[in-house]
């Protein structure tokens, strides 16, 4: 137990630096992995809660089924921020073909219509994900105690994930990118 736990004590954080270096690599953009780096502790919650619901304590197996969450956290995260930055491109584009600045009307329901078209995709993989590890999770039988501390994060952590997902995330998202709304703007009524 005590050379698991030093091992997840380097794990954990080359785990958490992978994951920034891809994001890094991915979006090229700070801020965009700030987005999802600040949001990602509340992808946790969901994990810690059904944990001590449960009453299971932080053991390898729980850090295992962290490790997990964390990657698909971060994966259906990405999923929004590419609809979210994809959507605010084609606001930007439509304005600059109008030569008319960005309304905060428009910012905003452009932000809904990329966070809207990522609904169903993320309630999905959340259900499936929850669905799927249910049986584990409550499951008796050889290697029921493992697997169950491995899986109740991943389950506690999808129902947060959602929240996270569709309502904290776009929020963020939005309040970070006013500023480049905004000097779009002023860019915009320069030329």
């Amino acid at each position: 137990m005590e050379r698991a736990k030093e091992k997840l004590t380097f794990v954990l954080p080359l785990t958490l630096a992978i994951i920034l270096i891809l994001l890094y690599l991915n979006f090229r953009s700070f801020s965009e992995v700030a987005i999802i780096v600040v949001t990602l502790p509340m992808a946790m919650i969901g994990g810690l809660w059904l944990m001590y619901l449960e009453g299971f304590n932080f053991s390898v197996a729980v850090g295992v089924g962290f490790i997990a969450l964390a990657g698909v956290a971060v994966e259906i995260g990405v999923i929004m921020l590419v609809y979210l930055n994809q959507a605010l491109t084609d606001l930007k584009e439509k304005a600059t073909e109008r030569a008319e600045q960005i309304s905060d009307a428009d910012y905003q329901d452009a932000l809904l219509h990329g966070a809207g078209l990522r609904v169903r995709p993320v309630m999905m993989t959340v259900a499936t994900i929850i669905i799927g590890l249910l049986p584990i999770l409550y499951g008796t039988g050889t290697g029921s105690e493992v697997m169950s501390r491995i899986a109740a994060p991943m389950v506690g952590g999808m129902t947060s994930a959602v929240l996270l997902t569709l309502i904290v995330l776009p929020a963020i998202y939005s309040i970070v990118k006013k500023r480049e709304i905004n000097f779009f703007n002023q860019e915009l009524s320069k030329s």
